[in-house]
């Protein structure tokens, strides 16, 4: 007999924009964020002591070097970024200064036409530049993600100092202003309601710094865990995120959902040939991401014991080249290349720095089940919360992400008979604690 459960939000209510926070949708909002950056740029100034390690790196690496020149041969002419030292220039603004939300106004500067949040600036910078052949070559190298690590910790700092609270204000490109409050109240709730915040009256509520935000906490009650009527079990969504995929029968080697890539669950898991990773053989796995609007707290999917926890490095804006944005892309023109690493979730599992935790369900109809917590781009920082042998129960914090967006999955073993509910469709955007999928009995 299949579980039941009834979505309270028809689909089609809770379909977001696939991109949205990562790359604005509207063009004009994606140039308005550049005129800005290039305006304010300032050749010839030394620069940023981060930046300026991150480009010694690159210049002791004569291959790094190459491969930066082909680059930006080989890069789409949408690119506004044209040259590794314009790079650099345009590093130097972003990592002393905190995500905005980017308006947009008309041709005199004055009234305001549009804006969408820009939570990933840094990526804005690499998004073209990932989307070529060499581009795919010079991101995965270890010394190069090296480098950007080193980068990335400092902005991670002051990310978490005070002064990078300046964006959580009420003008127009605050986060509270008009605009920035619609984008992270669409489909979540009134924020001063759902959010537990230090000053609810304050224009930036109270937060210290973004990451103090970024990382904000639900009220109790915020996201209630319905429960299924005995004797059905559900398995609850992990993550407040938009569905990327699933798929079933995984193979010991198969290739990915869209890009026809070869990939293992060895390699998602980061085991080598392992007993434990060999038994998701013929298993499923579901995929869902987050955008930087998003809440960044993962929950236990179900009640069990953490049998082992794990941060694997990886990649920051390594992504799989492509033809660029497909006939059925929600938000781009076919053949936009921008936004390929957003195409490249399921690539990710197996390149970006990611979190795996190992849960024993009690359900032993269920098992073992591996959650997946994927740093993309900024976001590369996966904080595990929770350590082997703790007991968790639906709904409680087992981790969080830091600085930017983000995506999971969800791996289940060959035996779990799942019937996923039919609000799980991709490009919906799903809340935390949500049943995803019941069990079949």
């Amino acid at each position: 007999m299949p579980p039941q459960y009834q979505h309270p939000l028809p689909s089609k209510q809770t379909v977001l924009t696939r991109y949205g926070g990562w790359i604005p949708a509207d063009r004009a909002v994606y140039k308005a964020f550049f005129d800005d950056l290039l305006r304010t740029i300032d050749v010839g100034k030394a620069h940023n002591p981060a930046v300026q390690a991150f480009k010694d790196a690159v210049d002791a690496d004569p291959e790094l070097v190459d491969l930066f020149e082909q680059t930006f041969l080989q890069v789409s002419a949408l690119s506004r970024i044209k040259t590794f030292d314009e790079l650099l220039y345009c590093m130097d603004q972003i990592i002393v200064a905190a995500p905005k939300f980017q308006v947009n106004r008309d041709e005199n500067g004055g009234e305001i036409i549009g804006g969408e949040p820009v939570g990933v600036p840094l990526y804005l910078l690499f998004d073209l530049l990932s989307n070529t052949g060499a581009g795919y070559d010079l991101l995965r190298k270890v010394k190069l993600n090296t480098a950007l690590k080193d980068l990335l910790n400092v902005w991670g700092d002051y990310l978490q100092s005070a002064n990078s609270n300046n964006t959580l204000n009420e003008s127009d490109e605050g986060w509270f202003g008009k605009l920035g409050l619609a984008s992270l109240e669409k489909n979540r709730g009134i924020f001063n309601e759902i959010y537990e915040c230090p000053d609810y009256a304050a224009p930036n509520r109270g937060f210290a710094s973004w990451d103090a935000f970024f990382t904000r906490k639900f009220k109790p009650n915020a996201r209630p865990i319905p429960k299924p009527d005995p004797p059905f079990v559900f398995i609850y969504n992990a993550c407040e995120s938009t569905v990327y995929g699933k798929q079933t029968n995984i193979k010991e080697h198969d290739q990915f959902w869209l890009k026809g890539q070869p990939y293992s669950i060895y390699d998602i898991l980061g085991r080598r040939d392992d007993e434990v990773a060999r038994s998701f053989i013929g298993g499923t796995v579901y995929q869902a991401f987050l955008s930087p609007q998003d809440y960044h707290r993962w929950h236990s999917p179900v009640d069990g014991t953490i049998r082992s926890v794990q941060v694997i490095p990886g990649t920051y804006y390594a992504a799989l080249p492509d033809d660029g944005a497909g006939q059925s892309d929600p938000d781009f023109q076919p053949g936009d290349p921008r936004g390929a690493i957003i195409r490249s979730q399921s690539w990710l599992t197996v390149a970006a720095t990611r979190a795996v935790i190992y849960i024993e369900a009690d359900n032993k109809d269920i098992g073992l089940i591996v959650f997946v917590g994927v740093g993309m781009v900024e976001v590369s920082t996966c904080d595990i919360t929770v350590k082997k042998d703790d007991r968790v129960f639906v709904g409680d914090e087992i981790g969080m992400f830091h600085f930017g967006g983000s995506s999971h999955a969800l791996i289940f073993g060959p035996d779990v008979k799942l019937k996923f509910f039919d609000h799980v469709q991709v490009n919906n955007h799903l809340h935390v604690n949500t049943p995803l999928a019941g069990l079949e009995i």
